[in-house]
């Protein structure tokens, strides 16, 4: 397995002090007037995306590659305290496919299992946790594919593929070049041969146009990344030259060509449609994150400007084992100060990297949820409770920042714990006029061609959510980010009069944590009629507190499927 990102990073660069900035130098930074983007909004442009592995896998789970993939040190034995390479247990109370492995039972006498990468089902999870949390675009991680990974890497794109079609996410391949021999041919070949394939797919993220590929590696200063700039601004012009939008991950000092950066690629890296410096390793705390947005992010975003290069710096949740969290303060100051730079884009380090701890999925609470004496932190580690899904949820915040849905603030918004923890506020009733869905994450049991979930908040009365045909029963959910005192639901279809009257028969359930569901509406009939406006609303009984509001439509005498235009929440 070659040297990791995070081990280079803190090799080359942990010499490399950061200049210490006062408290009126950041004030002065770059809180000016934000430069037009390079590019318009598109699938990177002015989204929140982040790093997928999608690399574990256990033996027993059909994968070619037949071994405790990253799991273990020695992938052909089960992974256990004497065999391990993760920093950070997963929470698997979602996972329908389990291994065990050669762990003590977790504190609460549970087995200690894990999940394979392999299985569809996992993908699906991770892809319903993006769908929920806000996470628009997935950056596949793809390392040299000629070796007995290939066939493993190349199943996994095809599961990738799948699940952002059924979840309406967004995903790109993502070359990292690092080890890579012969890079400059076998890279250009495997996209000729193999990946340019899933460009064909709806899912497939572009931008102006382009399908997106990354190449990470190009111009870092080590012996896994050792070629000139000739030979990468080849690869680079070759990618452009087959129509795609190409994103450079590249050193931090990118700009300046010194430290973890090779010199003499200024004109290497302005090749790029995008820059995506590294950050991995190179801050542990948020004073670390206010120096490299003075002394980096700012005059990055200058230089990107006036190149017309789109920017996406990189945002890290934080190493569980090295305690930098900081119960999300760690990650938020970076939310605030790559919105306030102005960044296009923001790139999230990573979704599911549980072997070096930077992960944003779903992960260990407490000790009862970790592999007794096996040394792994949870979530809790520095005191405060954190719910497993905390940072998907804070991702979803910095998302809502990025993209103006929220106002720039330095203060986090989000609650370490979501529902019923002692950080978790009582459920609040905003006004009566308040559209709690609006913009919310959604999910779905299934949509048809272009009529997905985020159709029915989205504020316009003229698209829709749509299931598929012939199906029922079919569900749209919708996650009002914390739990809420809700009484009114109000449903639409589209007021057109072509949308004919109909009774849909609905039955509506709330959670508080999106797993274990409650009835609050029994089965009804719900009737649309366009001389009303196509409008039907929902009492839910007093007292009702909820974050997650499902409807499950089991009958339309319409169309033989789910359909709504609006899925409005209100207090009252």
């Amino acid at each position: 397995m070659p040297m990791s990102r995070r081990t280079f990073m803190a090799s080359v660069l942990g010499g490399t002090a950061v200049m210490a900035v006062t408290g009126t130098q950041l004030l002065r930074a770059a809180d000016a007037a934000v430069v037009p983007a390079a590019s318009p909004a598109g699938d990177v442009v002015g989204k929140i995306t982040v790093g997928y592995q999608g690399w574990f896998a256990c033996i027993g789970d059909g994968a070619p590659i037949n071994g405790w993939w990253h799991w273990s040190q020695n992938w052909s034995q089960a992974p256990s305290t004497s065999n391990n390479a993760i920093k950070a247990w997963p929470d698997m109370r979602e996972y329908t496919h389990v291994y065990q492995t050669g762990y003590a039972a977790l504190g609460n006498g549970q087995p200690a299992t894990l999940f394979s990468s392999y299985d569809q089902q996992t993908v699906d999870t991770h892809f319903l946790w993006m769908q929920q949390n806000g996470c628009d675009t997935a950056a596949l991680q793809r390392f040299n594919p000629n070796s007995s990974e290939g066939p493993t890497r190349d199943a996994m794109a095809a599961k990738v593929r799948s699940s952002a079609e059924t979840y309406g996410r967004k995903f790109y391949i993502m070359y990292d070049a690092t080890g890579w021999t012969n890079m400059q041919s076998e890279m250009k070949a495997d996209w000729t041969n193999k990946m340019s394939a899933h460009t064909a797919s709806s899912a497939y993220a572009r931008q102006n146009g382009k399908p997106v590929v990354c190449i990470w590696g190009f111009g870092f200063n080590d012996a896994n990344h050792p070629w000139d700039a000739a030979t990468c601004l080849d690869v680079i012009n070759w990618f452009k030259g087959q129509g795609c939008y190409v994103i450079g991950g590249v050193p931090r000092e990118w700009r300046t060509g010194v430290g973890g950066s090779r010199a003499g690629f200024s004109g290497t890296y302005h090749a790029f449609n995008m820059i995506s410096p590294w950050m991995v390793g190179a801050i542990g705390n948020a004073a670390d994150s206010d120096s490299v947005y003075q002394n980096i992010n700012v005059p990055d975003q200058a230089d990107c400007n006036a190149n017309g290069v789109d920017y996406q710096p990189c945002v890290l949740p934080g190493d569980v084992s090295g305690n930098q969290r900081a119960h999300g303060d760690f990650m938020w100051r970076q939310f605030y100060n790559m919105v306030r730079v102005g960044a296009q884009g923001i790139y999230i380090s990573m979704f599911d990297e549980y072997g070096e701890g930077n992960q944003i999925a779903k992960t260990a609470e407490t000790q009862a949820g970790v592999p007794a004496g096996s040394g792994l932190l949870a979530l809790d580690a520095d005191g405060t409770a954190c719910s497993s899904d905390y940072y998907l949820r804070l991702t979803a915040d910095g998302g809502r920042m990025l993209k103006g849905q929220i106002a720039l603030t330095a203060t986090r918004p989000t609650s370490p714990t979501a529902a019923g923890g002692p950080t978790t506020p009582p459920p609040t009733t905003p006004p009566p006029s308040t559209d709690l869905a609006l913009h919310q994450p959604t999910s779905e049991s299934s949509h048809t061609q272009v009529y997905s979930s985020g159709n029915a908040v989205d504020g316009d009365p003229n698209t829709y959510w749509e299931s598929a045909n012939n199906a029922f029963p079919q569900w749209l959910q919708v996650d009002l980010g914390s739990t809420r005192a809700v009484g009114r639901i109000v449903l639409t279809l589209p007021p057109a009069t072509a949308w004919g009257t109909r009774t849909q028969t609905i039955t509506v359930s709330g959670s508080t944590d999106g797993s274990s569901f409650a009835t609050l509406l029994g089965s009804a009939g719900y009737t649309f009629n366009p001389a009303t406006g196509n409008t039907a609303t929902a009492t839910l009984p007093s007292g009702s507190s909820t974050r997650y509001l499902r409807l499950t439509f089991t009958a339309n005498t319409g169309w033989p499927a789910g359909q709504a235009s609006g899925f409005q929440v209100y207090a009252s």
